[in-house]
């Protein structure tokens, strides 16, 4: 019941972020200003097995969006998560680094995909094996222009899912529906 309601909440969610992005349909040219930084606080719940040991996280993120194409971008974003643990568990504390693609098809709405490596800081502390497991996580968000041209509200919702960091600990998997909110700044 849990995972079909937080199913539900995802799905509208992004649909309230595609009609959202076609009430704010801009000129095409202003999404490729040249490399785009942003920094912003991340917050998720988590999902399955992992929701055995932990309750959601907590956490921030710096991005850079590198124009490659009309509307494409290449992505490169790195943060930190701090997962409060459940019922008298250590929080998990992790740096993920990731790099990915992000399109925008319509308006100032996007989807991005991207994958790239967690570390668990503490690793021995939440008695993991591996420091690092592969991660992935795909999104959908919107930017909201603020006063200047090359100022943005930068809103997604995504999902995050990594390899185990331990063979035999299934909650060792880490897996949330996260919510990105960041100040995005063009350089152009």
């Amino acid at each position: 019941m849990k995972t079909s309601l937080k199913s539900s909440v995802l799905f509208v969610s992004l649909l309230g972020l595609v009609t959202a992005a076609k009430a704010q349909e801009e000129p095409k040219s202003k999404l490729k200003n040249g490399i785009i930084y942003s920094a912003g606080v991340e917050s998720g719940l988590t999902l399955g097995n992992f929701n055995d040991k932990y309750k959601w996280n907590l956490g921030g993120s710096l991005q850079a969006d590198i124009p490659v194409a009309a509307n494409w971008y290449i992505t490169a974003n790195a943060g930190y998560n701090n997962f409060f643990g459940k019922d008298n568990n250590t929080d998990l504390h992790l740096i993920p680094v990731k790099a990915g693609i992000k399109y925008f098809p319509v308006g100032l709405f996007y989807v991005q995909a991207e994958g790239g490596a967690a570390f668990a800081v503490n690793k021995s502390d939440v008695e993991y094996e591996r420091t690092a497991a592969f991660i992935y996580s795909p999104q959908a968000g919107l930017k909201f222009p603020l006063g200047g041209s090359n100022s943005f509200i930068d809103a997604g919702v995504r999902y995050e899912a990594s390899t185990k960091f331990a063979k035999s600990v299934n909650s060792s998997k880490v897996n949330f529906l996260g919510v990105r909110v960041a100040y995005a700044l063009a350089t152009k």
